[in-house]
């Protein structure tokens, strides 16, 4: 049988001989069917138990009969926001517009709404009143429960109660949202449906909620800071597979919000199954006038190795999202999509990524992980290797070796962080080598975020001296293969327990190492982490300390130019900070300085057109 589109249209659903379908997926993302995009993978695991499923992607929200497109399915609507939450998707950290959005054809911004769930289940309802609505996506995951919404700056319901849905599907999904429907198909009530692991759902009735941990009421958390910490730890405590207990939470009027525990890791065949299923690894071509979907570009020749990560950085939602256990897809999985995607009239030879959230992580972190769970209250690699890590690449390296080896390959890239902790700790440096030699070009990326200690711990990351150890190992290997090749840092600005003194001592390091870094990332308080609880709370939630909350964007601005000193357009802000902080020491001429007393004016000033404001090229003799 031909592998074809899902149906975006009525027309689409008639020519398949459909009289309806039995459940519509609305979505803020364009319709890119491939395994990358959470939509694509939901919507093919229930086509392949049988469901027939229509696609709305990116209705017109001002237009009620944009969410009519194939009239009442017979089971339910299913909804996200894409890929990402439609407020990061949105804004800067800075709560300025984007002015792109790479999930929309052409790049083109507004083609969604702000806090889009709630926004289309409210159009969804205007026509619906009764048919079952389930959330799933990152942005319903990570609002499950009440949270702290940055753009706002205020604590907000559950999504569940904002958006007048049935059922949060939260997650990675693939086995909810097969038992969702099999417990509609089989005529249950959407309000009977409160068993089902890796959901949440609302409920009046106190007597439904069985082996669950009652967390601080809506009201507590709204009104004292402490207690919203609290119930995030508890939350978070709370998100292993097998260990995790039920939580609910309460709102006026009776209304409870349950979350049940979360659903089980995928085994490496689940997983080779769900992306073995018929994508067509493209957006649909109604979208080919617009010059397409450019997110499908960034991972179009890219592999997806694995999911969930055991790093826990606390700025990281993943926790809270597909979980701290590691499930990987066998080797046959990923060759057979690597030879099918070669065969593209679009490659060029290259792979531009094989991996996940992190990319080596080929496995749970330890045998007793699928069996018990991951530790609770105790983290992997933070502060140190737990004496139980398994600290193995071999398997990730016989991937990759494979891979290059298939005939018009190139040149495999590695784009996915890595842990450089995890690296230091293998006594085998043979992954190195192999990165280095062929996986690299030139530079390679990787996130120490910070070098203040101070900072570090409060971001879960290890302390200054493992990158070090990692910047020796990298040079070492270098020079052993002739290779002139360097690391280019990811650094964060601005994140709970960073002060001034702090960011200078960035600075600092930044000039004894000889880097001049393009971009810095402020920190984002975005849902579901733990960083961002302690940038509401100023509290530790892990802790219960408190932690110095940098609030001020003047004084955020200091922090971020000093990381860039060296760009002229910093050197007022750079000079404030310095006087500041009482680090006038590192104003001056010496190499020890970030700047010159004084900004240094361009001898040689370029002309320019005065009505266009372009330089002017000197004429050649």
């Amino acid at each position: 049988m031909e592998q074809l589109f899902l149906p975006i249209s009525k027309k689409d659903m008639k020519d398949r001989g459909w009289d309806g379908v039995d459940f519509v997926y609305v979505c803020g993302d364009a319709y890119v069917d491939h395994p990358s995009f959470g939509a694509a993978i939901i919507t093919r695991v229930l086509e392949s138990r049988g469901y027939k499923i229509g696609f709305i992607a990116q209705p017109d929200w001002k237009d009620d009969s944009s969410i009519d497109v194939f009239g009442e399915p017979r089971l339910g609507f299913l909804v996200s926001s894409g890929n990402m939450d439609s407020m990061v998707n949105h804004y800067t950290v800075a709560k300025k517009h984007r002015s792109q959005d790479a999930f929309t054809p052409g790049g083109v911004m507004g083609k969604r709404p702000d806090r889009a769930v709630i926004v289309y289940c409210n159009l969804i309802r205007k026509k619906y009143k009764h048919t079952p609505i389930i959330l799933g996506g990152l942005e319903a995951s990570l609002r499950r429960m009440g949270h702290y919404d940055y753009w706002s700056d205020s604590v907000r319901r559950s999504i569940l109660l904002e958006s007048g849905a049935d059922l949060i599907s939260y997650g990675m999904g693939e086995r909810s949202i097969v038992q969702i429907a099999e417990a509609l198909d089989s005529g249950m009530r959407v309000q009977d449906i409160t068993y089902i692991e890796g959901t949440v759902y609302k409920t009046k009735n106190k007597d439904v909620i069985y082996d669950a941990i009652e967390l601080p009421s809506f009201e507590e958390i709204t009104e004292d800071k402490r207690k919203y910490a609290q119930s995030f730890h508890i939350q978070y405590l709370n998100t292993d597979p097998f260990q995790a207990k039920g939580l609910y939470e309460s709102y006026g009027g009776g209304t409870f919000v349950v979350q049940n525990p979360p659903a089980k890791p995928l085994t490496t065949m689940e997983m080779d199954d769900v992306y073995a299923l018929g994508y067509m690894r493209a957006y649909h071509p109604i979208y080919e006038k617009a010059g397409g979907v450019p997110a499908l570009s960034e991972i179009k020749f890219s592999l997806t190795s694995n999911r969930g990560c055991f790093g826990e950085c606390n700025f990281c939602a993943l926790t809270m999202h597909e979980g701290r256990i590691v499930q990987a897809r066998s080797h046959e999985s990923i060759m057979s999509e690597a030879k099918e995607m070669i065969e593209d009239s679009d490659f060029k030879g290259y792979i531009h990524d094989v991996g996940g959230p992190t990319a080596e992580f080929r496995g749970p972190a330890c045998d007793k992980q699928m069996k018990f769970g991951a530790c609770k209250g105790k983290r992997c690699l933070y502060p140190k290797p737990c004496s139980n890590l398994k600290v193995d690449h071999s398997d990730y390296v016989s991937l990759l070796r494979k891979l290059r080896n298939l005939p018009k390959v190139k040149k495999v890239f590695v784009r996915s962080g890595f842990r450089y902790d995890y690296l230091v700790a293998d006594k085998n440096k043979e992954f190195l080598k192999e990165i280095c030699k062929y996986h690299v070009s030139g530079q390679l990326r990787v996130a120490p975020e910070h070098v203040s200690n101070n900072v570090l711990t409060k971001m879960g990351k290890p302390g200054v001296e493992i990158y070090n150890a990692f910047i020796k190992e990298f040079d070492k290997v270098n020079t052993e293969l002739g290779m002139d090749q360097y690391i280019v840092p990811y650094l964060m600005s601005s994140h709970p327990g960073s002060r001034l003194e702090d960011a200078i001592t960035l600075a600092e390091y930044l000039r004894d190492h000889h880097i001049a870094p393009d971009q810095v990332q402020d920190f984002y308080p975005t849902p579901g982490t733990v960083s961002t609880t302690m940038y509401y709370t100023g509290l530790d939630p892990q802790t219960m300390e408190e932690v110095y909350v940098e609030r001020s964007p003047h004084a955020k601005a200091m922090q971020r130019a000093l990381i860039q000193y060296r760009k002229p357009e910093n050197y007022e802000l750079v000079k404030e900070a310095l006087i500041k902080a009482g680090r006038e020491d590192l104003i001056g001429f010496s190499k020890e300085c970030l700047i010159p007393p004084r900004k240094m004016e361009n001898k040689h000033p370029v002309k320019k057109n005065k009505r266009t404001g372009k330089p002017i090229k000197k004429k050649r003799h």
